[in-house]
């Protein structure tokens, strides 16, 4: 029979051992911190569980001898993205009736787990999940949070609140009869935990029922979420006080209309409210034709992750005609118009956010987010290191968790991503991370 005093020196040591490693220290390379300014050289980040301890070069930090060392030299190191506009309960499947008939009784336990476990690969360590259903969503997030599964940190919406949920979507689409039953949605929404509010076809609401939606969700301090797809609904939007706007239209108008330019420089101009934000989610629709045409990348099998061999041919069957969609038809129209809504957008004063509207048709977890990057700074002339803080530290902010990750700071959560090379130049270098750090664990 081992001894008290042998048994506690053993797991004395054990813990001390566990203690050790779980300290990091990252070395040698060059660090975008994401407040946006030269980016550090020679930069060290020590970790010690799951947060940032000390921040600095080689030469002016002392690496702890029981640190476990990582080289980053040559690699450029950031903070862990984020995807302000994801649809975990969705992989790419070109038919969303069939989806929605389909999948549901796997939504929990299959596909929400494996779009997140893809955003969390492809260097995605926080994501806003806009629209599924609202027990699904709770309990993915959850057991993230809880360390049940990996996958993006995730801050949900739950259902989409609308005039009317359309045909077989009930369970993820909540719809409006009134003002009172308006802010009752919103009321059971708050009462089970979600992180904001998503309102679609607010246009389709009374002003009064879409008022009441987004006062209910500020009396819970639930920021509302707003799509920005048809004129009407921005200007809703921006006269209920929406805080953020998503989408550039479905249209093929070439411009936003001069009162709705009027409207949000109006609100800019007022910085009494904070900065007004949005996320265009342009890449879908902006790399439609190339994929149609050069359709070998949809054989990247990183959207396979997480799936069974069934729903990854499913899948495949679903996209075997890029040219056919019916979701696309209007894209070639459309692109002209994205990047004079985005300039317009930029030039009024909008806060641009990084989300991409990940899930939907040929637009996968693990490879949309640096596709919108590279869109924005390699086809629109973005600055790159405005894109890459639209993607860390504005997002954290947005959802009110600016002090516990966004940025590379002493006493936040590790949340660490990096690459070979120099993302500054070569941004579509985020194609490939090669290292992902969540909460101070190394998933990559």
């Amino acid at each position: 029979m081992m001894s008290r005093t042998l048994l506690f020196l053993l797991l004395s040591i054990q813990m001390v051992t566990s203690q050790e490693s779980k300290i990091k220290a990252l070395v040698g390379g060059t660090l975008i911190d994401g407040f946006g300014s030269t980016p550090i050289r020679n930069s060290v980040v020590i970790i010690e569980g799951e947060k940032i301890k000390t921040v600095g070069t080689i030469g002016t930090i002392e690496i702890p001898n029981n640190a476990e060392v990582i080289s980053t030299e040559g690699m450029t190191v950031l903070p862990g993205l984020w995807d302000m506009h994801v649809h975990t309960m969705i992989n790419g499947h070109s038919d969303y009736t069939y989806w929605d008939k389909t999948y549901p009784p796997l939504f929990k336990d299959v596909i929400m787990p494996a779009s997140a476990h893809q955003l969390l690969m492809a260097g995605v360590t926080s994501a806003r999940d806009l629209g599924a259903p609202l027990e699904e969503s709770i309990a993915v997030r959850d057991a993230i949070n809880n360390g049940e599964i990996p996958g993006a940190t995730l801050y949900v919406s739950g259902p989409f609140i609308q005039k009317k949920p359309y045909p077989g979507t009930e369970d993820f689409r909540w719809g409006v009869n009134g003002v009172e039953d308006g802010r009752k949605k919103v009321r059971k929404l708050a009462k089970a935990g979600v992180d904001c509010i998503k309102v679609v076809d607010q246009d389709q609401m009374t002003i009064e029922e879409f008022q009441a939606v987004v006062d209910e969700a500020h009396k819970f301090n639930l920021k509302v979420v707003a799509h920005s797809h048809r004129p009407e609904e921005i200007r809703r939007g921006l006269k209920a006080g929406a805080d953020c706007f998503e989408h550039t239209g479905l249209s093929s108008a070439p411009r936003y209309p001069n009162d709705i330019m009027e409207m949000i420089k109006e609100r800019t101009a007022d910085m009494s409210q904070g900065p007004l934000f949005w996320c265009p989610t342009v890449e879908g629709l902006y790399n439609y034709e190339y994929m149609r045409d050069n359709p070998e990348k949809l054989d990247n099998d990183s959207w396979h992750l997480g799936l069974p061999d069934s729903v990854i041919t499913d899948i495949k069957r679903s996209i075997a005609h890029p040219d056919r969609m019916p979701y696309f038809q209007l894209t070639p129209s459309r692109k002209p118009t994205l990047e004079t809504k985005i300039k317009q957008l930029l030039d009024a004063g909008v806060v641009l956010m990084i989300g991409t509207d990940s899930g939907i048709p040929m637009k996968f977890h693990s490879q949309s987010t640096w596709n919108e990057l590279d869109v924005w700074v390699n086809e629109f002339g973005i600055d790159p290191m405005y894109a890459i803080r639209a993607a860390t530290y504005w997002p954290a902010l947005w959802m009110g968790v600016a002090d516990e990750v966004g940025t590379i700071t002493p006493g936040k959560y590790a949340d660490i991503i990096a690459v070979e090379g120099d993302v500054l130049r070569y941004i579509n270098l985020l194609e490939d991370v090669d290292m992902v750090i969540k909460h101070g664990a190394r998933y990559k």
